[in-house]
């Protein structure tokens, strides 16, 4: 059996059970009781946000505190469903909470507007998951490193246009459970060639196998030197999407802000030129980011919202759960091909 998360084993009440009765079904009353007894922080609530407020609630967490400082505007209105059209001017978490809370009476939500580079470290630690969207790379990183040394599970994740991404980091030692089909071996004194004593697989039974992965920081993910040999012969076979982010959370560090539609061509200048030097001091050629990439970044898009807010959730449950193999450690999705891929970052 795997090792509990280190707290007092939740009870589920028959209610619980008849409103989590598929999930349960699915990946087993420990897991639920696993992630039934896990409190998560999730910062920004915009698009992405609100898809994984909503995934999470659903999935029955203990308890999920939304943190946004931000206000409603009517752009906002667009791709965040949690928020009334009436709700403008508001603060952004505030104005989710009573929406969030319909979605699910058993899960404890709570609402704080303020700002996530305000609060002190002892915020952080008391959550068993952290997950930061709308956030910079400085307050990103400090979390992640905060939170490493404490053995919470850290995820990331923006939505810019078309484009997406998630990132976990579930600690250098992370366990999980992995349902696998069960090999059956033939019985002794079996008649027949070579084949016919192989073992074989089930298809009627399975059986639980415990793993063990080994995830880096985001601080190294996004540090890969790529001027080394290794690395260079890696680049061919690396997504682009990995150096548009980098592109974009630059353009969010130098201006507070992300690329605006109302000012597309002055930021899309702004956009190759922060492309180049980026690339640049990676000692990279611009080329490797085409200059279209500038005309399917802005804004969230409530599709690609939908997709990786789905994908980000399903990590953070499977995370707490402690159930299947997570992504390791970055996913990347492109909506205008329709598709996405796991690549990881990072030390070897």
């Amino acid at each position: 059996m795997i090792d509990m998360i280190a707290k007092d084993d939740p009870i589920i009440s028959e209610e619980e059970a008849a409103q989590y009765d598929r999930q349960i079904r699915l990946w087993g009353l420990d897991a639920q009781k696993r992630l039934r007894g896990s409190r998560v922080l999730l910062v920004g609530l915009g698009g992405l946000g609100a898809e994984v407020a909503k995934n999470l609630i659903l999935a029955g967490v203990k308890g999920l505190t939304l943190l946004d400082h931000e206000q409603v505007t009517e752009e906002s209105c667009r791709a965040q469903f949690l928020v009334p059209t009436t709700a403008q001017g508001e603060n952004r978490a505030q104005a989710s909470l009573e929406r969030a809370q319909y979605l699910n009476p058993m899960v404890e939500v709570r609402a704080q507007p303020e700002r996530a580079e305000d609060q002190p470290d002892d915020f952080f630690l008391q959550f068993d998951a952290v997950c930061l969207t709308c956030c910079s790379r400085n307050l990103m990183v400090r979390v992640d490193q905060l939170c490493a040394e404490h053995n919470i599970k850290v995820f990331c994740g923006d939505v810019h246009g078309y484009y997406g991404y998630m990132f976990s980091d579930l600690g250098q030692d992370y366990s999980y459970v992995e349902e696998k089909p069960k090999m059956v071996k033939p019985p002794k004194g079996s008649n027949g060639g070579p084949e016919a004593k192989k073992a074989k697989v089930d298809p009627n039974e399975t059986t639980m196998v415990k793993k063990t992965a080994s995830f880096c920081t985001l601080k190294e993910a996004l540090e890969v030197d790529w001027r080394t040999e290794k690395a260079k012969a890696a680049l061919k076979r690396t997504p682009v999407d990995y150096f548009l982010l980098h592109v974009l959370l630059k353009f969010r560090t130098d201006e507070g802000r992300d690329p605006d539609p109302q000012s597309s061509v002055e930021d899309g200048q702004l956009l190759r030129q922060i492309r180049d030097d980026v690339l640049e001091s990676m000692g990279l050629s611009g080329e490797l980011l085409s200059d279209d990439f500038v005309s399917y970044c802005f804004s969230e898009m409530a599709p690609v919202c939908a997709v990786v807010g789905g994908v980000l959730a399903q990590e953070v449950v499977k995370a707490l759960s402690q159930r299947d193999a997570p992504h390791k450690n970055i996913f990347f999705f492109d909506g205008r091909k329709g598709n996405g891929v796991v690549d990881y970052f990072g030390p070897q």
